[in-house]
């Protein structure tokens, strides 16, 4: 359950909000019998377990909410990581693709072919034969200096596999130091 929830931070929205509900019911009801107490201690035993769990409730409700903060920050951060690193690879290939001096044409049927199509599918998007989007790639090949579709690709994130590593962590300082 807990895994559908944070990868669903909407559902636990909605449960924090059933719970805010709930926690309100208990406390307008511990107020209540507050009020009609004639004597506060020793206290009503009941009404010292509905105070503990509208506490109890209250706490839950707030370790939830920060939960779900914690969530959507790191979803955000998630985002813009993977919108960072599509741009990266998109930089990358276009660079790529300028440097062997594709046509507009074979750009075209690169960028399909880097997506996954098959042949098949890529003469239907562009309208063209089956027999003109291999000779295409073939162009493209030759230019890149590969055989194959897998070394295309292997060429073309080359780039982003050697960048340098990020700045390592710093690391914690040794308890006592």
């Amino acid at each position: 359950m807990m895994r559908g929830l944070s990868e669903n931070p909407a559902a636990l929205a909605a449960l924090i909000l059933a719970q805010a509900a709930c926690a309100g019911v208990f406390l307008f009801d511990v107020v209540l019998d507050g009020g009609e107490l004639t004597r506060l201690w020793p206290l009503d035993w009941h009404f010292g377990v509905e105070a503990a769990a509208v506490l109890g409730l209250i706490a839950g409700i707030a370790f939830e909410i920060r939960v779900l903060l914690r969530l959507l920050a790191r979803k955000a951060h998630l985002e813009r990581q993977v919108s960072m690193a599509a741009s990266a690879l998109h930089d990358v290939i276009e660079a790529h693709f300028r440097k062997w001096g594709l046509t507009a044409s074979e750009h075209d049927v690169a960028w399909f072919t880097v997506k996954g199509l098959p042949i098949a599918e890529i003469a239907r998007l562009r309208g063209s034969a089956e027999g003109t989007v291999k000779s295409h790639l073939n162009a493209i090949y030759r230019k890149a200096g590969v055989t194959n579709r897998g070394e295309l690709l292997s060429l073309l994130i080359e780039d982003l596999m050697d960048s340098p590593d990020p700045a390592p962590l710093p690391q914690a300082l040794p308890a006592g130091g």
